[in-house]
């Protein structure tokens, strides 16, 4: 009983590290990340993968806000 308890445990120890954020756009778009989006410095674009597991990349400077939900 006690193995079934500690699967538990860690099961919803990793369901809770996973955060959701959203986009939003200069031209008013809401795009949504399944994990935190990365800066490549070197050309300036936000690079995240979508919620259908595409990896898609914007410049930072159409990015208006980010928010984590």
């Amino acid at each position: 009983m006690k193995h079934w308890i500690l699967a538990f445990c860690c099961l919803a120890a990793l369901t809770g590290c996973s955060s959701e954020y959203i986009i939003t756009t200069t031209d008013g778009q809401m795009l949504t990340s399944d994990d935190k989006p990365e800066l490549d410095e070197d050309t300036g674009m936000l690079e995240f993968e979508d919620s259908e597991g595409r990896k898609q990349q914007i410049p930072q400077a159409n990015v208006k806000q980010m928010l984590e939900r």
